[in-house]
């Protein structure tokens, strides 16, 4: 066994960056984290500048180089999608199926279980329980209620993969269910819902543990019926993903929502994907229906034919640059949404999204701009 001392930029923990450090890694798992130069000995990788980070996790990855899970629901296909991503720093990501049917909902359970995936640790189901009424770009023909037979099948796929999140709103799934779900390890999370702050404060409190795309797709914020967009932002211990890429949020509700729930880190970055990231082609199909790419200033927009927003085309690296341009966030704590705050949403954060002994190394080295330079999986340290 051979030990590899990483040097030469400021590291970032997860937590905070350190100056004139080195990162110690050993059969790809971080030994220490320590001032000063290497201890003489060891192999010595000197990246000249820039940031050290942990991967980049991301729960919302419906499709990129060219692969859209809905259309590609397999292990090659999470594959994939996982390579596309890791280019932008993103080395761990829950491919995520957006409402389909019965079927291929299954059958992408079963191919996420069979599936062993570089940088694929799980899945996201959004849907099919979600709300017509707040449907985006999934079909509301697909849309059902959550029932027995769904609560055994999610419970189940909970025990084999890494972490399973399902999205999910209180139309179609009551405190009693969202309460089995969660006592089976299944992450479940609100979405897609028109529902008052009161039906998904009862969701939160029988167990589900985050929401779907903060504002996106749910009941807004207003000053008599606080809606969804207020239960999330009044209770500490829901988190959120939040898009930022200039189309779904505007930055002045970036800011707000991070105002809000200030303190410990309730807020992470997810892309919510589309298979064009990575990939040159400018349309793709979604159940049947041609999405097309309009390219913008900072990034393109993704819509259906009626201009309705359908997925996103940004990266996560891209949405770090643009939350510090367009918020003035800190870097350390836009790299904290990107890496440890996914983690411990995902319940995972001793393993991923830090830089602690015993965690797996995988890493992004990023310029002082937040470019990528180069990423490693831990099976490559």
């Amino acid at each position: 066994m051979s030990r590899t001392a990483i040097t030469g930029a400021r590291i970032f923990d997860g937590e905070r960056c350190h100056d004139d450090s080195h990162l110690i890694v050993e059969d790809g798992r971080i030994i220490a984290l320590a001032r000063g130069a290497a201890p003489a000995g060891l192999s010595v990788t000197d990246l000249a500048g820039g940031i050290l980070s942990p991967g980049f996790i991301d729960v919302q990855v419906n499709g990129g180089g060219g692969v859209l899970l809905n259309e590609n629901p397999t292990a090659e296909g999470m594959g994939a999608i996982a390579a596309a991503h890791r280019r932008y720093g993103t080395t761990a990501l829950l491919p995520t199926l957006i409402t389909d049917t019965r079927e291929r909902t299954a059958a992408t359970i079963e191919a996420a279980i069979a599936a062993q995936v570089p940088g694929v640790i799980g899945l996201h189901l959004e849907g099919p329980h979600l709300d017509p009424a707040r449907k985006g770009a999934h079909l509301a023909e697909l849309m059902r209620p959550l029932k027995d037979d769904d609560i055994a099948l999610y419970a189940s796929a909970a025990e084999k993969l890494g972490s399973l999140m399902v999205t999910l709103a209180p139309r179609n799934a009551t405190p009693e269910a969202v309460a089995r779900l969660a006592k089976a390890g299944v992450i479940v999370s609100l979405g897609h819902a028109e529902c008052t702050a009161d039906e998904a404060e009862a969701l939160f409190d029988a167990g589900a543990r985050g929401a779907t795309h903060l504002y996106n797709a749910m009941s807004p914020l207003t000053h008599r019926e606080p809606g969804l967009v207020g239960a999330v932002l009044t209770r500490g211990d829901v988190w959120t993903g939040i898009i930022a890429d200039g189309h779904h949020v505007d930055p002045r509700a970036l800011e707000v929502a991070f105002a809000a729930k200030a303190g410990p880190a309730r807020i992470f970055l997810v892309t919510d994907a589309m298979s064009l990231v990575g990939s040159d082609e400018d349309e793709f199909q979604l159940n049947g229906r041609t999405v097309r790419r309009h390219r913008g200033d900072f990034c393109p927009r993704l819509t259906l034919e009626d201009g309705t927003l359908a997925g996103s085309d940004i990266d996560m690296a891209s949405s770090l640059r643009f939350l510090v341009a367009k918020t003035g966030m800190s870097v350390e704590d836009t790299l904290r949404r990107a890496t440890a705050d996914p983690a411990d949403f995902l319940r995972i954060g001793d393993v991923r999204g830090r830089l602690v002994p015993g965690a797996r190394a995988d890493l992004v080295h990023l310029d002082d701009d937040l470019n990528v330079k180069s990423v490693w999986l831990a099976e490559e340290l």
